[in-house]
């Protein structure tokens, strides 16, 4: 007879607390991410849910629009908590990214896959070590893996998919003000992770 795992859930104080938390990582992301480009990034509310894997398609097109994208996938683990951090690049950004980064006016496709992968690796470290530092967990990361260059969002979601059945979702989107960079960030956490996840956030609100 095999035991059913309990259906992990998400209680109002608890999605704020993830919220808060995502808050404080996100800001010393963007500042790492300011202080290499010199110019001011745009801080958003971060979107926390905990949603059906089936949904996750849904949310991952609603922080999209129809332009290629690029896209980076890094896993991570520690503590029994583990997920995937995918980041969503619109093509359009390089541009402006260039110049600020302080790249060749014409690109190669060289300089794209290593501002990408230096993008990726600032804004997903910093999260990722933000999030653990606030819950004393320390997470390893993954090698970084490009799952798509100038495509279309349904290549990368052919790709990017998962055999949970539920995820906590925490959508980040990243803006900088009077350019055009702009690109999203999603930590995946996996359902048994949550379960553990949500002990931690609880420990925090009593």
């Amino acid at each position: 007879m095999t035991t059913q795992i309990p259906l992990v859930t998400l209680s109002d104080d608890q999605r704020d607390c993830y919220q808060e938390l995502t808050n404080v990582a996100m800001g010393q992301a963007a500042d790492r991410l300011a202080r290499l480009l010199d110019h001011y990034v745009v801080l958003p509310i971060p979107r926390v849910n905990l949603i059906e894997i089936s949904d996750l398609r849904m949310a991952i097109e609603g922080a999209r629009d129809g332009d290629a994208i690029s896209a980076v996938c890094q896993g991570f683990i520690g503590n029994g908590i583990a997920g995937e951090a995918l980041l969503l690049f619109n093509d359009t950004s390089y541009t402006d990214l260039a110049r600020l980064a302080q790249y060749p006016a014409k690109l190669t496709h060289q300089d794209q896959l290593e501002m990408l992968m230096d993008i990726s690796s600032l804004l997903i470290g910093a999260c990722i070590q933000g999030i653990g530092e606030q819950l004393e967990i320390h997470f390893n990361q993954g090698h970084p893996v490009i799952l798509g260059q100038h495509c279309d969002l349904k290549d990368i979601l052919n790709v990017s998919h998962q055999k949970w059945r539920r995820t906590l979702a925490i959508e980040i989107h990243y803006t900088m003000e009077a350019v055009n960079v702009n690109c999203d960030l999603l930590l995946l956490f996996t359902e048994d992770s949550v379960q553990r996840l949500n002990k931690k956030i609880d420990y925090l609100l009593d």
